[in-house]
């Protein structure tokens, strides 16, 4: 039985589909990918700014079904060589990637929350943690880790044969 046929396998080919075209919809979106952050080469820097999804975990409870997520907002942060004449500001662009990609965050997520996307159904359950970020990588990078459960419901039908 392929992917494709297998009704159970559906709701975790829409839930990442959806996410991913949700971000692309950002214009301060270039790239999304997924799984394991380590497995992204983050020294290329033509896919700035990037947006990566992790899956945690799924809890299955009946009717629906909760999915897990971090997904990161990041860019890379440019170190201007002049001289710092702000030092609240510093040298660098880091508050304008970090105001950039919490904005592209809180887009994301209230899209999910109003149910703009194409698959109505999908709720965020309860508050969204957000985490700055910097440093986190081989190259500087600055941006936000949101965390937060989606919930679906469960298309799974037992009276199927």
């Amino acid at each position: 039985m392929t992917a494709l046929t297998h009704r159970g396998a559906i709701a975790y080919y829409d839930v990442m589909d959806t996410l991913k075209d949700l971000l692309l919809t950002d214009v301060n979106v270039n790239t999304v990918t997924r799984g394991d952050i380590t497995q992204v080469n983050l020294n290329k820097a033509e896919i700035f700014p990037l947006s990566h999804i992790m899956l945690n975990n799924v809890t299955e409870d009946g009717q629906t079904m909760t999915f897990s997520f971090s997904i990161l907002a990041m860019d890379v942060v440019d170190i201007n060589k002049e001289e710092t004449t702000d030092i609240f500001r510093g040298n660098n662009n880091e508050m304008d990637v970090l105001n950039t990609q919490l904005a592209v965050l809180n887009k994301f997520i209230q899209k999910l929350r109003k149910g703009t996307t194409h698959r109505e159904g999908y709720q965020v359950e309860g508050s969204v943690s957000l985490d700055a970020f910097k440093d986190r990588f081989e190259n500087e990078l600055a941006g936000w880790s949101a965390t937060f459960s989606l919930v679906v419901m469960n298309n799974i039908d037992i009276c199927e044969n």
